[in-house]
């Protein structure tokens, strides 16, 4: 305990903030820099309330999260030696020389803090500032970098995530309804636990879900107090990545942050661009009523923008040129899940129109409805994924098994209503609540024992609305 506390001193003495009122800067004690912070538990759910400077947020971020970032730093290690043959090290040392001198200070020291705010409660050299960058980075490095590195011809990103975004008459009450649920495997998405409400010294208030020691959301779905509600699905197949370029976890986290249109959002996501997990980013505008979908290649975007209108992601790319260019995706195939969920979304908008609302949002990401075997079936084609139930493997999409302990492992949704007062409605686990259960599935699954150690299960949850606290 002496050996930890002295640490944690040495650690506090290099964490300042700087006083409104002066340029002068006063280091704060460990109680100061925890006073403005909380951590509540909630269905599954871990909440934490971050305020002050960069640095000051970070260290909250890893005290408050310290063990949470621990174990999922462990889990991303054995994943992604298994589907990627790359070592920890490996991300570790080119994600840091790659994106650290691209990084803005503001979030340079963030990410020290977090690794200090760790070191501090579990112990000196628990975690380094390698570490948060590689985790951070992790979705671009796995899934863009390193098949751009290797030059695959064919690389296949993981598939994340189903969403849609309405206003005007598709809506109940002609506003904003926009809902996301997040595809990822098990045993990193079962540490998709984290509600952020991060009040930074500058810029814009931010409630968004996060994975714990990241400084953005991850699988995107953000609120901030200028009015933006943004969320996204990733492009299928897609190919290409800019190593010049800024690490798009830092340009998702400043947009959010420092934007209050959906133009000046996209301007910061444009901006150096490396092509790093690639989306159709859906942006809603609470102060307009305008919703907007950014396709955003690396060669190529496109904004489509709607205050009478939806649009719907399941990983299907839009344009054609884009398509084309930077994807090897067959959009007449039946076989890819993206274009059987993009099906699914069509009639459910044709019987929809009008009804559209929380609730309404709530059962399209629970929705199991498979429209390649015209029945209700959960797995690789319904909104709603469970590939651990799928038989016929994931041919097409990026996990590469029958039965890959994948799919929809959490889902939020929100309305203008509540987004003005920056709420949201989420479930962690299946968003239908059907529980996981790890050792009856590596049981009747022994290929995928080596996740045995980081495997856990997803409970059945419930819906549960969160919002700002009153710090």
């Amino acid at each position: 305990m002496n050996r930890l506390f002295l640490s944690a001193l040495v650690i506090l003495s290099m964490l300042i903030s700087c006083n409104s009122s002066s340029s002068k800067k006063t280091a704060l004690s460990h109680e100061q820099i925890l006073a403005n912070a909380t951590r509540s538990e909630k269905n599954g759910w871990i909440i934490i309330h971050l305020e002050g400077a960069p640095e000051v947020i970070g260290y909250q971020h890893g005290y408050l999260l310290a063990n949470e970032i621990i174990d999922l730093r462990g889990a991303m290690e054995m994943l992604n030696e298994k589907t990627t043959g790359k070592s920890w090290d490996f991300y570790r040392n080119e994600s840091y020389k790659m994106f650290w001198p691209k990084i803005p200070a503001e979030y340079r020291e963030e990410i020290n803090g977090i690794s200090a705010g760790v070191n501090a409660k579990l112990g000196e050299d628990t975690i380094d500032t390698k570490d948060v960058v590689a985790m951070n980075s992790i979705l671009e490095m796995a899934g863009y970098y390193v098949p751009w590195l290797e030059n695959q011809d064919n690389p296949s990103p993981p598939d994340h995530c189903s969403a849609i975004a309405a206003t005007g008459s598709w809506t109940t009450d002609g506003k904003i309804v926009i809902a996301h649920n997040n595809w990822s495997e098990y045993v990193i998405g079962e540490r998709w636990n984290i509600i952020m409400d991060i009040v930074p010294e500058k810029g814009n208030r931010i409630i968004m879900d996060a994975l714990p020691g990241f400084i953005h959301s991850g699988d995107d779905f953000n609120i901030n107090s200028a009015g933006l509600i943004v969320t996204e699905t990733t492009i299928s197949l897609f190919k290409g990545f800019d190593s010049t370029g800024v690490a798009e976890f830092i340009r998702a986290r400043k947009a959010i942050q420092y934007s209050s249109s959906i133009d000046e959002w996209v301007a910061i996501m444009e901006d150096k661009n490396n092509g790093g997990y690639a989306n159709d980013w859906l942006i809603a505008d609470n102060k307009t009523g305008e919703i907007a979908r950014l396709e955003l290649g690396l060669k190529n975007q496109f904004l489509e923008r709607t205050k009478d209108g939806f649009f719907v992601g399941a990983n299907f790319p839009v344009n054609e040129k884009l398509i084309k260019e930077e994807t090897s995706f067959d959009p007449s195939s039946q076989d890819e899940s993206p274009n059987m969920r993009r099906l699914r979304w069509d009639v459910l908008m044709k019987e929809y129109k009008g009804k559209i609302n929380i609730e309404s949002a709530k059962v399209f990401m629970s929705d199991h409805y498979d429209m390649l075997r015209k029945q209700e079936k959960a797995g690789r084609f319904s909104l709603c994924g469970h590939l651990d139930e799928d038989e016929a493997g994931t041919d097409g999409i990026s996990w590469p098994a029958a039965y890959f302990p994948a799919g929809a492992v959490q889902a939020k949704a929100t309305d203008s209503n509540l987004a003005k007062n920056m709420q949201l409605w989420a479930i962690i686990g299946h968003p239908c609540g059907q529980p996981f259960n790890a050792k009856s599935f590596l049981d009747s699954h022994p290929k995928f024992d080596f996740q045995k150690e980081f495997l856990r299960d997803m409970p059945g949850q419930v819906w549960t609305l969160f919002g700002k606290t009153t710090k």
